[in-house]
């Protein structure tokens, strides 16, 4: 239990330290915001900054700070190692500098902003990347609450029904303006979601039959696979993920100071890794072991395992709980990933958004392609969903860091982005050469490659940091 206390302090301090660091060197000032700037009463809507933050945490969390922690946790308590340093220096990071880099350029998507600050290129590869990623997010959260919620309803109402009923609230949420359903039921869910996490906290440090084991460094996975780099691939949300990248836009244009910022992109994060912290630890205390807790997501499923946990340690107020952060908490992040795919369309194809028909236009061909790809099988998705996302966060990453480049003249303070753009570098690269939906190279080939692009990346930022002149 030490460890996960002090794994939980660290994340404190965390914010306050490094979350300041990171501020001073994007420096944030008094100029107008996109909110009060634009202030088009659709998506540039002024929010206070308590909303903002809860919104900004459930647009990022969703389940994945609950099932990837879960998976995350078959490795063993080495988890709480990444949960806590992937996302102080990583994580917040990257979701600060995305939304900030954002604001600064009237709410851009992280497709713009690839454009902008990597070439032309990066602009018509991230706009295809990115709305793949969302349309794979928006699926994923799509059939897995369909899937509890048919599970706890007659069997009239089957998978299929509720489906579509999700649809159409998709459909709502991503036309109707931001502060309205997300303005008004968001920081309702977001406290839902803090008070489940706190509460199995709670359990587990206070109940006796439950010891949470200390961190080391051995290898506990019941399949042997190996903690580099697959750890880092199935603990996204919970540490570092690119679909913040995606997210954090949206709040950009709704702070009404830059000075916010820490508080809403850096704090949502932090906030999101103790969650994760909180059901890593619950997963291997519950179960004893991570042979049993892997054996019970197999047999379970993310959402069993949730509803077990919740209901044995907090009783019936516990099943409640579940249910609804486990149904709750995807929704919510897959409308606002069909939101933000709507926007770097509209991005895009220049059609103005004030107009409900345009907005209509691009939204519902959206749902449909999710339509279709619900009839994929649930564990694929994932999969490519968790590499595309990782891999998103790395270009997000280099993205934040030729901003630096351009916009500070002491340039090497863009170390602060450029050191954790290369360790994804180097993830997401090995990953895809081993995994078995890569190209299943062994990792005697798949290690030295991926850490060469690292090194590759990594120099050339080296090279043009160092020379003399503004950058174009």
């Amino acid at each position: 239990m030490i460890s996960f206390l002090i794994a939980l302090a660290v994340l404190v301090i965390g914010y306050i330290t490094y979350g300041k660091l990171t501020e001073k060197v994007f420096g944030p000032d008094d100029r107008t915001t996109p909110a009060v700037a634009i202030n088009d009463g659709v998506d540039c809507v002024p929010i206070k900054t308590w909303k903002a933050l809860l919104i900004q945490l459930l647009n990022i969390a969703g389940t994945g700070p609950i099932f990837g922690a879960l998976m995350g946790a078959c490795f063993g308590p080495v988890v709480f190692l990444w949960i806590v340093f992937g996302s102080i220096l990583g994580g917040a990071v990257h979701d600060y500098m995305s939304g900030m880099i954002s604001e600064r350029n009237k709410g851009a998507s992280i497709a713009e902003l690839s454009g902008i600050y990597l070439g032309k290129p990066a602009l018509y590869i991230m706009r295809v990347f990115s709305i793949l990623l969302l349309l794979l997010t928006g699926t994923v959260f799509v059939t897995s609450p369909a899937a509890l919620i048919s599970s706890l309803t007659p069997a009239a109402l089957g998978n299929t029904f509720w489906i579509i009923v999700i649809l159409i609230y998709y459909v709502l949420a991503t036309l109707l303006p931001v502060d309205k359903i997300i303005g008004k039921l968001y920081p309702v869910f977001g406290v839902i979601l803090i008070i489940m996490a706190l509460s199995i906290a709670g359990g587990i440090i206070f109940l006796p039959q439950y010891t949470i084991p200390e961190v080391t460094l051995v290898n506990l996975n019941p399949e042997n696979l190996p903690i580099w780099p697959f750890m880092f691939i199935t603990v996204a949300c919970g540490a570092i993920s690119g679909f913040h990248a995606t997210q954090s836009p949206m709040m950009s244009k709704c702070i009404t100071s830059e000075k916010d910022g820490r508080t809403v992109f850096y704090g949502a994060m932090i906030i999101e890794s103790v969650i994760a912290l909180i059901w890593a630890a619950a997963g291997v205390a519950f179960y004893g072991s991570t042979q049993v807790l892997q054996e019970a997501l197999s047999d379970l499923g993310q959402s069993g395992v949730v509803y077990e946990i919740s209901k044995q340690m907090l009783g019936n107020v516990g099943g409640v709980l579940a249910i609804v952060g486990v149904v709750v908490c995807p929704i919510t992040s897959g409308d606002t990933a069909f939101r933000s795919a709507r926007l770097i369309l509209a991005e895009w194809t220049k059609l103005d958004q004030k107009k409900i028909g345009y907005r209509l236009l691009i939204t519902l061909p959206l749902l449909g392609v999710s339509a279709v790809l619900t009839q994929l099988d649930f564990n694929v998705l994932w999969r490519y969903f968790s590499w595309s996302n990782q891999t998103l966060a790395m270009i997000s990453l280099w993205v934040a860091t030729s901003y630096l480049i351009r916009n500070k003249k002491q340039r090497f303070i863009s170390l602060i982005t450029a050191i954790p753009a290369s360790f994804m570098t180097a993830v997401s690269v090995t990953y895809i050469l081993v995994a078995n939906e890569g190209f299943k190279l062994s990792t005697a080939i798949g290690y030295p490659i991926g850490l060469i692009a690292a090194a590759v990346l990594f120099v050339t930022y080296i090279i043009l940091a160092s020379r003399k002149g503004t950058l174009k």
